[in-house]
């Protein structure tokens, strides 16, 4: 049977003219091609007004903005940003001044611990859990849980108490540890567990009192930072859960609180994209003001260049 469809009469078609379109992309926002020779800073100028391009530069003015002013820049970050190897990157912009605040979760003290202790950190978990031996390294617990029974006789933060025993001990690789450095530089390092997430929660010698006292201290010095973070910078980098959740419970604390925290940048920066970062970072807390960036990209690529853009741009 054949149908009854002609093809449709494009005559009558309504046409405007290219140059009264308005268009999403320029010439003006290209790319530069590469001098040999040229500086970071060109490098970072050299990539397109477009999409990632202009958000990565976004980041960095927002970062180098909010220092020059004295303000507040947090980096959150999950355990995996120190086992790529970012440590010096953040130590060195703590010392610098520009990082002010830095949070981690549960797995951060442990990598960051390995690393001060041995200078070697990330059990290979396939090999060691079929037999049960996963997570079994005796010193990490026994180091980890002293801390923690220290920072509830002392009432402090857990992120502090592991610095300050790091310190104490006087660690090798000490120089290395982004817990160490807060202590020694009197930033607050803040850490967000979540039982059973850890390998130190399967060991005797763990105080799940103690922990949960150090850690719930910890979201108390956190949302106090947030409360300053108006004019600053959040950075969400490689947590997809528990930094999030803590970063909506502390905004909205703050607020409720009356403290004004409307005007600030919020960055996340991980390798896919997540639905907790992108919505409880990037999106709802921004919504009264300020800008919400997502980057996508290897933390160990993405953090080193906006730490040299900023650098560059400030100095």
């Amino acid at each position: 049977m054949t149908h009854t469809y002609k093809p449709i009469d494009l005559s009558r078609l309504k046409t405007y003219s290219l140059s009264e379109r308005k268009s999403k992309v320029s010439a003006s926002n290209f790319a530069s091609a590469w001098k040999k020779g040229s500086s970071f800073k060109d490098f970072i100028g050299s990539l397109p007004d477009i999409l990632a391009g202009n958000h990565i530069k976004r980041v960095i003015s927002s970062i180098a903005t909010a220092s020059r002013k004295d303000k507040t820049v947090m980096l959150a970050m999950g355990a995996h940003v120190i086992k790529v190897g970012l440590n010096p990157v953040i130590i060195d912009l703590m010392e610098r001044g520009i990082i002010t605040a830095v949070a981690m979760n549960g797995a951060g003290i442990i990598h960051d611990f390995e690393i001060a202790m041995t200078g070697r950190t990330s059990e290979d978990v396939s090999v060691s859990i079929g037999s049960g031996a996963f997570g079994m390294a005796r010193e990490t617990c026994d180091f980890l849980s002293n801390a923690m029974k220290c920072a509830d006789e002392k009432s402090q933060g857990l992120g502090e108490s592991v610095g300050l025993s790091i310190l104490g001990k006087k660690l090798p690789f000490m120089d290395k540890s982004i817990l160490a450095a807060g202590a020694r530089l009197g930033i607050p390092v803040t850490v967000h567990i979540a039982i059973g997430t850890d390998i130190i929660h399967m060991h005797p010698g763990f105080d799940p009192k103690a922990a949960g006292g150090a850690s719930h201290r910890d979201f108390k010095i956190f949302a106090s930072v947030i409360a300053t973070l108006e004019e600053g910078v959040y950075m969400n980098v490689g947590s997809a859960v528990i930094l999030p959740e803590v970063f909506l419970k502390a905004i909205t604390l703050v607020r409720n609180l009356g403290n004004k925290v409307d005007n600030f940048t919020t960055v996340n920066m991980d390798f896919i994209q997540q639905y907790r970062p992108m919505v409880n970072v990037v999106n709802r807390p921004t919504a009264r003001g300020g800008a919400g960036i997502n980057l996508v990209g290897h933390h160990e690529i993405m953090l080193p260049l906006v730490a040299a853009g900023v650098i560059e741009q400030i100095e």
